[in-house]
């Protein structure tokens, strides 16, 4: 996964993190957790504030479901 994957990381997310509630995750846990998980495979450095807020935004949409 790369950061542009986003759906696939907020799905990947809601799986490793059921007990989470995605609106309330600070921008420094969220790309900890997302550099941990399995298949992830970006440079940690690439990732920015709009991409961040785009993942955490797919996993709130995720977690509805």
């Amino acid at each position: 996964m790369k950061w542009t994957d986003t759906q696939d990381i907020a799905m990947a997310l809601t799986d490793k993190h059921p007990e989470i509630d995605p609106q309330y995750v600070r921008f420094t846990d969220l790309h900890r957790w997302i550099t941990e998980l399995e298949g992830f495979d970006d440079d940690p450095e690439r990732s920015n504030e709009k991409i961040l807020e785009a993942i955490q935004a797919a996993w709130i949409e995720d977690s509805e479901y």
